[in-house]
């Protein structure tokens, strides 16, 4: 018995449910010969008579009836596609988990997630603030597609790519001395308060380079063990600090000074991922996403710094 085409399945619907063959025309867009020589062709081709013709009228015949309850079943099947599809579009029913450094989860990822729910309103975003250190098991135990990270993620396993290079700044109380000045160097907050990172952290090691390049020993009042930790506490008149620009990549940011570190040290921000994960649709658009936003974070930094 030859097979039925979806078009055929399509058309025979179509005249199902408007009981005439102009009608049917009219609602798929086709011309009305077209959809007849269709009709007849299927039912030689089936060699069962389809509809009966009753005062102009096309009715399904009695005969056709399980062929009638097939078509049902088949458009209820592509409606309920349609409706998948749609909800993947809008991130229906669906989640995407990935994580972040502290450093660009309190301002870049806000702006990056907010970019990804315009486009996907309904979709369920788990963010993850993590350590370099738990990057692995994250990863690899697939609880996320990505991570976004200060250092790269060193393990055989994981592939880190670079997205972003930003700068370091010192951070400085409203009020304080040293924020008269154009640029700050290293060597200007000896015997000030130093706020840090342990610097046998990776990101703590960064942000030390400075300090061990122009032989100036990091001698920290006290430590934090996140960048946002270190801001509050150098808002709060505990001392200063010298921090990645992503940390302090706000517009408005009361009781807090930023100036450009006179010794120019680079950071770079990875994406990193389990070696040959396919990622979804969701992540590749918020991987992006990131980029634009770290870009606009360096591009606007500057500015930044001299209004603060």
């Amino acid at each position: 018995m030859p097979e039925m085409t979806l078009r055929q399945i399509e058309v025979i619907r179509a005249v199902m449910m408007t009981g005439t063959i102009s009608a049917a025309a009219e609602m798929l867009g086709v011309s009305a010969p077209g959809i007849s020589r269709l009709v007849k062709h299927t039912e030689e081709a089936l060699d069962i008579r389809l509809f009966e013709r009753k005062a102009g009228l096309f009715v399904p015949s009695v005969e056709a009836s399980r062929v009638f309850d097939h078509v049902r079943e088949v458009y209820k099947g592509v409606e309920n596609l349609q409706q998948a599809v749609g909800s993947l579009k809008r991130g229906e029913e669906v989640e995407l988990a990935f994580a972040s450094a502290p450093s660009v989860a309190q301002f870049i990822a806000a702006r990056v997630i907010r970019r990804v729910r315009e486009r996907y309103a309904s979709l369920f975003i788990d963010l993850n603030i993590l350590k370099i250190e738990e990057t692995v098991d994250y990863l690899l135990l697939e609880r996320g597609e990505f991570v976004i990270m200060s250092t790269p993620v060193k393990n055989a396993s994981v592939e880190n790519e670079k997205i972003a290079e930003g700068r370091l700044v010192v951070v400085l109380p409203e009020g304080h001395a040293l924020a008269a000045r154009a640029e700050i160097s290293v060597r200007d907050l000896t015997g000030e308060a130093l706020i840090g990172i342990e610097p046998r952290d990776p990101y703590g090691q960064i942000v030390a380079e400075p300090f061990r390049a122009a032989g100036v020993e990091v001698q920290h009042a006290m430590r934090g063990r996140f960048a946002q930790t270190v801001v509050s506490l150098v808002r709060h008149g505990l001392g200063v600090a010298v921090i990645d620009e992503f940390s302090v990549a706000e517009t408005y940011m009361p009781g807090l000074v930023r100036r450009p570190l006179a010794e120019e040290t680079r950071i770079s921000i990875y994406v990193s991922t389990k070696k040959g994960r396919v990622l979804s649709g969701y992540a590749q658009h918020t991987i992006e996403h990131f980029r634009r936003e770290l870009a606009r974070a360096i591009e606007e930094g500057p500015g930044l710094w001299r209004d603060g």
